[in-house]
């Protein structure tokens, strides 16, 4: 594999957890479980492949529409899943982020959240962004009233400026975007940083998402060439 580009920065979109577990016959929230159980495992296979940053839509804005019952599990289960992998991560020296208006969250999950970021904020082989009560639109909404409470005007605002007030900051914008679960779309993630992210989409559930499904997307994405508008 000498000749694969790596890309630095990977965003994955961790569809079809609940039409996993439908096709066995089984609750949403099985399915739910048994992706965040793949996140882990994907993640250090990305850090060994030579990825930097890994992004990955866990909870968005909209998702809050979804029956109580299963809201309240996948929250439930942020704690469990810090609980258990923090270890972990630790252990492959990876520090974990999070996206999104957090002050939605409910109070353990965000003492979750928190204590995930004090665990890990001195690690550096792998930065590990979780997208949590996140919506490109709603970013860019909460970008532009803190402009403007600033006090930047018109003329001020370029697309450095706009990078600046989103909530990926400090973090390159995705070289590669993977979707599992077989829909085509992006769903409001990351809307104005994937700009010029390659898409890579595949039929395979989250759940089922293995390391040769991750290193067939990179494979994917080393033969196409980037031209940012170029004709080069």
């Amino acid at each position: 594999m000498e000749d694969i580009k790596t890309p630095s920065h990977v965003a994955i979109i961790l569809d079809g957890n609940g039409r996993w577990a439908q096709k066995r016959n089984m609750p949403r929230t099985f399915g739910h479980k048994n992706g965040a159980e793949n996140v882990v495992d994907i993640a250090i296979h990305a850090k060994k492949r030579g990825v930097k940053y890994l992004t990955l839509y866990a909870f968005s804005t909209e998702n809050w529409k979804r029956p109580k019952k299963e809201v309240d599990y996948l929250m439930k289960l942020l704690i469990k899943f810090v609980n258990d992998k923090i270890d972990q991560l630790m252990e492959e020296d990876c520090k974990l982020n999070f996206l999104g208006d957090l002050s939605a969250i409910p109070d353990q999950t965000r003492k979750a959240v928190e204590l995930a970021l004090d665990r890990t904020k001195d690690n550096k082989s792998l930065f590990i962004n979780i997208a949590l009560n996140y919506g490109g639109r709603d970013e860019l909404v909460h970008a532009f009233k803190n402009i403007v409470n600033d006090g930047y005007k018109a003329e001020d605002i370029d697309e450095k400026l706009i990078s600046e007030y989103l909530y990926t900051k400090d973090i390159p914008d995705p070289d590669l975007l993977i979707r599992p679960g077989g829909e085509l779309r992006i769903s409001n993630f990351l809307i104005y940083q994937i700009a010029y992210s390659e898409l890579y989409f595949t039929d395979k559930l989250w759940p089922d998402f293995s390391y040769e499904d991750f290193d067939k997307a990179i494979e994917e994405y080393s033969r196409r060439n980037r031209r940012f508008g170029d004709v080069k």
